[in-house]
């Protein structure tokens, strides 16, 4: 097998223009990969360490020369040599490289790029695509498009940070492309009409002034209408809380308005949304360290809906084997970014698939136009994938990364809940 004759580290930019880091590894057999890694703008507490220099008179403090320091010298000196196709060996000296929990030393976003490159040159030295690598058996994922901007990702009066549209009745990964798209382009017709702007955010779903989270289900479900398309057969509507940007000290949330409410009040409100409207997937319904009101929500209507934990479990096998212990939430939202390692990504993905939960592959706001979770998603048999609207190239990229995997694949089904 090839062995690792360089490893390189390099600062670009993500799809917001900040620094980010890409790592690059070289072989003997004359491949080299890389791979960029993202940042979020929405981010838990307990995610891995994102290793900025913090030099306000450089790049106003966001540049990542360190991390790119750490790989030309740490990293590189660690691997050359060793077997790339030895994935667990690569990630664990890496983990004891940094030799803290959550990757601070080294900085999560340096390890995670040289982790994913790596996984990326193996698939190249044995002339395979990266999801063959990986796994044996192969379904392409549902997309959770997000459609509709609030919270931290736009600049409106929405509470609710992200509304989306998943399309369940869609006989293969082109047609669910092809029924989101319809509905996109009637939203945007429908947003015309009444005069509000149709610009998009960062992971381009529309953010127009609107006032309210129902207005914004009134919006999508006539669209989906306008369609032919049935709300709630064809296609369904999930949401994104991130709710640990609306709690208070008292462990009161502001869901719907700038008023705080109990939490038996806000399960109450998102019975009354998931009631009259087709929501089946509710994101971050709470915040990341209210284990109870997780609990509670899972179990009045988890048999309807995913609940799915992005903030509360961030990537991470201890909190996931908490979640799977204490009955909250029934499904994990994956960003390689939170955890830094592809081996402890799929580690997480296997832990969830034994406890039944279902997982969604992830992209971040701050993306690039490296596609390495949709072949994540398929290695893994992952029924969704979250990867932003059909706008902006990083966001596409990874649609058209899954079109092309279904064509090789001979258009196989997607994965079902």
């Amino acid at each position: 097998m090839a062995k690792i004759t360089n490893v390189k580290g390099r600062q670009v930019f993500d799809s917001r223009g900040n620094p980010t880091v890409e790592a690059e590894v070289y072989l003997d057999n004359d491949i080299s990969s890389t791979a960029i890694s993202p940042s979020g703008a929405s981010t838990g507490a307990y995610e891995a360490y994102e290793l900025r220099d913090g030099n306000k008179n450089y790049f106003l403090g966001k540049s990542v020369l360190k991390a790119v320091e750490n790989i030309n010298k740490k990293i590189s000196t660690s691997l050359i040599g060793l077997d790339p196709s030895d994935q667990s060996k690569i990630d664990k000296i890496l983990i004891d490289l940094d030799g803290t929990e959550n990757k601070k030393k080294i900085g999560a976003n340096a390890i995670l790029a040289v982790s994913l490159a790596n996984s990326k040159a193996t698939a190249l030295s044995i002339k395979k695509p990266i999801y063959r690598s990986l796994g044996k058996s192969f379904s392409l994922p549902n997309p959770l498009m997000n459609i509709i901007n609030g919270g931290a990702h736009a600049d409106n009066d929405l509470k609710i940070q992200e509304f989306m549209i998943r399309p369940d009745s869609a006989k293969n990964f082109t047609d669910a492309v092809e029924k989101c798209y319809l509905v996109i382009q009637n939203l945007k017709n429908l947003l015309k009409s009444s005069k509000m702007l149709t610009n998009v955010g960062d992971e381009g779903g529309f953010a127009p002034s609107i006032n309210s989270n129902e207005e914004a289900l009134e919006l999508i479900v006539n669209a989906i209408d306008k369609s032919n398309l049935k709300p709630g057969k064809d296609v369904v509507i999930c949401l994104d809380v991130a709710a640990n940007e609306l709690i208070n000290k008292n462990g009161q949330y502001s869901i719907q308005s700038n008023s705080f409410l109990p939490v038996d009040d806000v399960i109450n409100y998102y019975k009354k949304l998931i009631s009259n409207y087709p929501i089946k997937s509710i994101e971050d319904p709470f915040a990341e360290n209210d284990w109870e009101s997780w609990k509670k929500i899972t179990s009045e209507i988890g048999k309807k809906v995913q609940i799915v934990g992005d903030d509360l479990f961030v990537t991470n096998s201890k909190r996931l084997k908490k979640g799977v212990e204490n009955k909250t939430a029934n499904s994990i939202l994956v960003k390689p970014n939170q955890i830094g390692t592809l081996t402890e990504t799929l580690e997480v993905i296997a832990i969830a698939k034994k406890a039944n939960f279902s997982t969604v592959i992830s992209h971040r706001s701050g993306d690039t136009e490296d596609t390495f979770i949709a072949d994540l998603c398929v290695a893994t048999n992952s029924s969704q994938i979250k990867t932003g609207s059909l706008a902006r190239s990083e966001r596409v990229s990874k649609y058209n990364r899954l079109i092309r995997i279904e064509e090789i694949l001979n258009n196989k089904k997607m994965g079902r809940l």
